[in-house]
């Protein structure tokens, strides 16, 4: 076997992702959101497992549900997740763990507020990384934190309910602080370990400005968690006035420079249909982007940060046949860029299959009157009420674009 990382290899790596948000907290009007639970995968993981074998992905994106793993602070139930990880070793799957996936344990008080927050992901995410090294390498300390902040701590949908500037400001940090104490501790016990930052890709069009930032703002804002994290952050950066006026200190800045940790790979998350936002009548609306919005999002997490670049996430609503031609034309895409010097490591179709839409969280509805048909793989309900994995017509073509990266074809 290669000592060379995967990602140093020179190849692109294709790869899935199971949808695996954790939204436990429950609140009138706002019900438990558990992705795995209402997609039946606690109790299909296997046959899930061997479909993602089967669609020649090498590496799968899935989380661990933090709040049923450590159901009491300190206490850990590895019991389905020992599982898991035995039948992924056995199939040759490299696990991305997504360790954090915007949602706490029902014990944490306030959720990411608490202040003890950053102690305790990075101890859960120390103690996942000691329990599996022999099988889990690769690892997410924080999905997409930016949008975590949005949903968390400025549009209080989700705990700790915090909303406008300062609420975003407040949960970014701690989000920030336990991603550099999640990886530092990862590392001290698991010195092999590679690191992939997730980003939600943000990009804008449009000359007016949003309600909440202006386009300039918002445009350096989807960079702060990994400028934080990195100890990018100084007087000068272009955000520096806006985090100082709320709240953030100096010293604060200072213990991100000190203690600056650095992704292996930077995960870029892009979705054609509403990744953009377009300025209309001072608000912020997605539209529809090809694959210019997917080449500039890449070149511009490229030049950024000079790091190897994953598609973590990429997908869409739609026929077989448009995410047929969607996924040829991201593949294209990346190709361009990798013959152009852009050190393209992943493509990643997430989700694999079908998932809940979020906002089933907020009303009664059934599961299935909020599915939404992201995946190479449909589920569809039967008469027993299980949720069948039916493949569409692009499982075939990404298993080519798959096996044909992987033989060099």
């Amino acid at each position: 076997m290669s000592d060379t990382p995967w990602f140093r290899d020179g190849r692109l790596h294709y790869g899935v992702g199971i949808e695996d948000t954790f939204i436990p907290q429950e609140a009138l009007g706002h019900r438990k959101l558990d992705e795995y639970e209402l997609t039946q995968h606690y109790s299909r993981w296997e046959d899930d497992l061997e479909l993602v074998a089967a669609s020649g992905a090498e590496f799968v994106r899935w989380g661990i549900p933090w709040y049923l793993v450590e159901p009491r602070p300190g206490e850990f139930d590895w019991s389905w997740i020992d599982q898991v990880a035995r039948r992924m070793r056995e199939l040759g799957l490299r696990c991305i763990v997504d360790l954090m996936h915007y949602g706490t344990p029902l014990w944490l008080e306030n959720s990411f507020l608490n202040a003890a927050y950053p102690e305790r992901v990075a101890a859960y995410g120390r103690a996942v990384a000691e329990r599996y090294r022999d099988v889990f390498t690769d690892f997410t300390p924080l999905n997409e934190p930016v949008v975590n902040a949005e949903w968390c701590g400025e549009n209080a949908k989700w705990p700790p309910y915090l909303s406008g500037h300062d609420g975003f400001v407040k949960v970014t940090m701690q989000l920030a602080r336990g991603m550099v104490r999640t990886q530092r501790e990862i590392a001290a016990v698991h010195p092999a370990a590679v690191f992939v930052h997730v980003d939600a890709g943000f990009l804008y069009r449009g000359d007016g400005e949003s309600p909440l930032l202006s386009r300039e703002l918002l445009e350096e804002r989807r960079f702060v968690a990994l400028d934080l994290i990195t100890g990018r952050f100084d007087e000068n950066s272009a955000l520096h006035p806006w985090l100082t006026s709320h709240g953030v200190t100096e010293a604060e800045l200072q213990w991100f420079r000190d203690n600056a940790v650095v992704p292996d790979v930077i995960g870029v998350n892009y979705y054609p249909h509403f990744t953009t936002g377009e300025f209309v009548d001072g608000a912020l609306k997605p539209v529809h982007n090809d694959g210019g919005g997917l080449r500039t999002l890449v070149e511009l997490y490229s030049r950024r940060y000079g790091l190897p670049i994953a598609v973590t996430e990429t997908s869409l609503v739609g026929s077989p046949a448009e995410k047929i031609d969607w996924m040829r034309e991201a593949a294209g895409v990346l190709a361009e860029l990798r013959r152009e010097g852009h050190d393209i490591v992943g493509f990643t179709w997430f989700p694999f299959f079908s998932m809940v839409d979020w906002l089933y969280r907020f009303d009664q509805l059934k599961p299935d009157d909020w599915m939404l048909h992201f995946g190479i793989v449909d589920l569809v309900r039967g008469a027993d009420l299980g949720l069948e994995r039916v493949r569409n017509e692009a499982f075939e073509v990404f298993r080519e674009l798959a096996e044909g990266a992987r033989w060099g074809r």
